[in-house]
C-alpha cells in the first residue's frame, strides 16, 4: 500500500499541495473533494479511504509485532508466512501492527478476507504458524483452535464467534488511548487518517483560540498520567499566560519503572495519536518547537516515531503554516540514556540541554521557565494521546468515561504472578479487585494473591484484603500507594515483602542522581537496613543489637526522606518501605525475631544441615558449595559450617540421598528486649 496516499492531490484541480496548504485537507479525505466538484475525484477519494481502512486490497494479515510480539517470535512468523503465501501462490498482504494489549497470548494474527469480519487468532508461534495458515488458506477453516474472537460485527455465519471486546480479558476495559493499537498499521499515515487521526488537530486552530483550548482540557479533568497527576489544562494555561517569544512542548516517553511498558506500546502501536496530541498542545500554549524524550532502550518505538514524523512532514501536518492555520510546529526526537531520574520533568530539561539529568529546585516551574529558560509544557505519552479525543468528543464525554472522582481512563501494565498479563485500559475508579480477578484472571494455579505493587518503584504494596480500593488518585494515596505511570505487579505467597521493599530500594538507590542529601544518603541507609533483615545476624553482640535498632528507626528515616527530598523520586522513594511496614509488619518481625523468611525466598536467612545417618560421603555437596561451608572427607559423613553457609541450597540440590535439609531458626526475642532497652 502506498504511503501518504490519502493526502495526495486527486487531480490537477485539487487545491492542496505541500507548498499550498489547505485548511480542509482532513475533511476533504472523507467527504471530498471540497475545492472542486468532480464525481470521478469523489470516487477516487472514496476508494482511497476504503483501501486505507482495510489496510490493503484483498486478503490482509495483521501480525502483532510490537516488542512483546517480537520477543515471542513475530519476526520469524512473518518470514514463514511470506514463504507460505509465496509457495501456495496466495495473494495476501502482511502488515506488522503493535500490541493489542493481551501480551499473555501473543503472537496475535488478525485476518481480514472477503466479506468475513476481522478475525483474531492468538498463541501463534513459529512452531504452529504453519498449522494456522494451513487451516485458513488450504482447509478454509476460519474457526479453528487458534481463534479468540472477531473484531467486527458479523452476519449469521460468524455470529457464534464471540466479539473480541466481550472476551474476559477485554470485557471490563474501555479502550481510548489503546483503541488503535494492534488494529492499524503504525507505519502508515493513511491508516491513521482513516482511523480519524488529525481531525482534532485540523479543527482546533481554525475554530478555537489557545485560551479556549486550555479551558476545554481543564474542564475535561484530564490529569497527567505520568505519575504526579497534575491538572493538564492548568499547566497549559500557565504556559500560555507566560509572555515569551519562544515556547516548547515536550513529550515525556522516558518510561523507566520496572514492570511498566504502557508508553512503549502506544508509541509502537499508534505514534500518530501522540504526535497529534503534541501538535494540539503546542497550539494551545503557543509553542513552535517540540521534543519527544524517549529512552534509547526503545528502538522500535523510536523507529516508529521517526517514520511517523517524516510522513507528517511530507503531508504538511508538521512544519510551516500547518493546514493554512498560520501555525508552525516541528518535532525532534531526543534519546535518553536510561536514567530513571530523567522521568522527572526538570531532569528531562537538563538532559535535553546537554547536561547531566538532575532535577532543579522549583519554583520556577517549567511552565514559566523551562527549557533554555523559556516556558515549557511537559506531558507524558498517555496524557497526550487523550487530548485529540477530548477536543473531538468534548469535556463531558471524557468525564463520563470514569467510574471515580477523576476523569477518563488509565492504562496499566499488568504483570507478575497472574494468569493474564498485558496492557489494560480501564475507567478510573474501577475497583482494583476487578482488574486483578476479572481481567487478570486471578492467581496462578495452586497459588493465592498476596499483594499488588502499584505505581512503580515509587509506589506501594496493597494487600489482598484491600483490593476493593478504587483505582483513583486519592484512594490509592490513602493506602500509601500512587497511581504512578501505570505499573501494576501482582505477587503471590511466594513473594517476601521485605525482599520486595529491598529490591525497589536498591533500584531507587542506584537511580538517585545524588543531588540532594536526603535521597542520596537516605536511600542507601534504608537499603542497608533492609539488607540486614534478609541476612543472618553474625558477629559480636553489638552487631546483633544494631540489626534490631534498624527497624526502630527505619520508618522514621523513610518519612524523613519523603518529606525533605528535592524531587519526586526521593519524595516517593519510601513508599515501598512504608506500605510494607504498614500491611506486612508480621513479615518484618519474622525476619528480625525469628531469623526466618515466611515466604522462604530470602537466601541469606537460610541455613542447611546434614543428616549424618543418610550421608554417604560422596562429596557432591562439597563440590557444589560456593562458600566452602561443607566439611568432610570422602566416604565419611559431612557437616556444614553455619557461619559460612550463604543459604543458596546448592548442596541440597546436589545431594542424591536427600541427606541435607534446611534448619529452622528459633526466636531470639531476648535480643529485641535488649535492643529496646539500649
Amino acid at each position: 500500500m502506498k504511503r501518504v496516499q490519502l493526502t495526495a492531490p486527486c487531480c490537477n484541480q485539487c487545491w492542496h499541495r505541500p507548498a499550498n496548504p489547505c485548511r480542509h485537507l482532513i475533511d476533504c479525505m472523507t467527504g471530498g473533494p471540497l475545492c472542486h466538484d468532480d464525481e470521478q475525484c469523489r470516487a477516487e477519494r472514496t476508494g482511497r479511504l476504503t483501501l486505507a481502512r482495510r489496510g490493503g486490497e484483498g486478503t490482509v494479515l495483521f501480525i502483532g509485532a510490537g516488542t512483546c510480539g517480537l520477543a515471542n517470535g513475530a519476526a520469524r512468523i512473518m518470514e514463514q508466512t511470506r514463504a507460505f503465501l509465496s509457495a501456495n501462490r496466495i495473494d495476501a498482504e502482511i502488515i506488522a501492527v503493535g500490541c493489542a494489549g493481551f501480551c499473555q497470548r501473543e503472537v496475535f494474527i488478525d485476518l481480514l478476507a472477503g466479506t468475513a469480519p476481522r478475525l483474531s487468532y492468538c498463541d501463534i508461534t513459529p512452531d504452529n504458524v504453519a498449522e494456522l495458515l494451513d487451516e485458513i488458506f488450504l482447509k478454509k477453516n476460519l474457526t479453528n483452535r487458534f481463534l479468540l474472537g472477531r473484531c467486527d460485527e458479523a452476519d449469521g455465519s460468524f455470529a457464534e464467534v464471540p466479539l473480541l471486546k466481550d472476551t474476559p480479558f477485554f470485557k471490563r476495559q474501555t479502550k481510548v488511548v489503546l483503541e488503535n493499537c494492534g488494529r492499524i498499521d503504525p507505519a502508515s499515515l493513511d491508516a491513521a487518517l482513516a482511523a480519524a487521526a488529525f481531525r482534532a488537530a485540523a479543527r482546533a486552530p481554525h475554530t478555537m483560540t489557545p485560551a479556549e483550548l486550555c479551558d476545554l482540557v481543564q474542564a475535561s479533568g484530564l490529569r497527567g498520567r505520568g505519575g504526579a497527576g497534575f491538572t493538564t489544562g492548568q499547566k497549559w494555561r500557565v504556559a500560555l499566560d507566560t509572555l515569551s517569544a519562544e515556547k516548547y512542548v515536550i513529550c515525556n516517553a522516558d518510561e523507566g519503572d520496572p514492570g511498566a511498558f504502557m508508553d512503549r506500546a502506544v508509541l509502537e502501536g499508534d505514534p500518530f495519536r501522540v504526535l497529534e496530541g503534541l501538535l494540539i498542545a503546542a497550539y494551545a500554549v503557543g509553542a513552535s518547537k517540540g521534543y519527544i524524550y524517549c529512552r534509547a532502550e526503545y528502538p522500535l518505538a523510536i523507529e516508529r516515531l521517526r517514520e511517523a514524523i517524516a510522513q507528517c512532514r511530507q503531508a504538511g501536518l508538521l512544519g510551516h503554516n500547518i493546514l493554512d492555520s498560520l501555525f508552525s510546529f516541528d518535532v525532534t526526537i531526543k534519546q535518553g540514556a536510561g536514567a530513571f531520574v530523567c522521568g522527572e520533568e526538570t531532569a528531562i530539561l537538563a538532559s535535553i540541554e546537554g547536561g547531566r539529568g538532575m532535577p532543579r529546585p522549583r519554583p520556577p516551574y517549567p511552565a514559566v521557565s523551562g527549557l533554555h529558560g523559556k516556558p515549557t509544557v511537559l506531558n507524558n505519552v498517555e496524557t497526550l494521546a487523550n487530548v485529540p479525543l477530548i477536543v473531538e468528543q468534548g469535556a463531558d464525554w471524557f468525564k463520563e468515561l470514569s467510574a471515580g472522582s477523576s476523569a477518563g481512563t488509565k492504562v496499566f501494565a499488568l504483570s507478575g504472578a497472574i494468569r493474564n498479563t498485558g496492557l489494560v485500559e480501564v475507567p478510573i475508579g474501577i475497583p482494583l479487585r476487578e482488574i486483578i480477578y476479572d481481567i487478570g484472571g486471578g492467581a496462578l494455579p495452586g497459588h493465592r494473591i498476596k499483594a499488588v505493587q502499584i505505581g512503580g518503584p515509587s509506589g506501594g504494596c496493597i494487600p489482598e484484603e484491600e483490593l476493593d480500593v478504587a483505582v483513583d488518585y486519592l484512594p490509592l494515596q490513602q493506602l500509601g500507594a500512587i497511581m504512578g505511570s501505570g505499573g501494576m505487579v501482582v505477587m503471590d505467597e511466594r513473594s517476601c515483602m521485605v525482599d520486595v521493599a529491598k529490591f525497589f530500594m536498591e533500584f531507587i538507590r542506584n537511580e538517585s542522581c545524588g543531588k540532594c542529601t536526603p535521597c542520596r544518603e537516605g536511600t542507601i541507609r534504608m537499603h542497608e537496613i533492609l539488607s540486614g533483615f534478609t541476612e543472618k545476624p553474625v558477629g559480636d553482640e553489638l552487631r546483633r543489637l544494631e540489626r534490631f535498632r534498624g527497624v526502630l528507626h527505619l520508618e522514621e528515616l523513610a518519612r524523613t526522606v519523603r518529606e525533605t527530598s528535592l524531587c519526586g523520586l526521593g519524595q516517593t522513594a519510601a513508599n515501598p518501605v512504608l506500605s510494607t511496614l504498614r500491611f506486612f509488619r508480621a513479615e518484618y518481625e519474622a525476619h528480625i525475631l525469628e531469623n526466618r523468611c515466611p515466604a522462604g525466598t530470602c537466601q541469606g536467612l537460610k541455613t542447611f544441615a546434614v543428616d549424618t545417618s543418610l550421608c554417604v560421603g560422596c562429596t557432591l555437596c562439597k563440590k557444589q558449595c560456593p562458600g566452602s561451608a561443607v566439611i568432610g572427607e570422602r566416604k565419611q559423613a559431612h557437616y556444614i559450617l553455619e557461619d559460612r553457609c550463604i543459604g543458596c541450597g546448592a548442596c541440597a540440590e546436589a545431594c542424591p540421598h536427600q541427606a541435607i535439609f534446611e534448619l529452622v531458626a528459633e526466636s531470639p526475642r531476648q535480643d529485641l528486649d535488649r535492643a529496646e532497652s539500649a
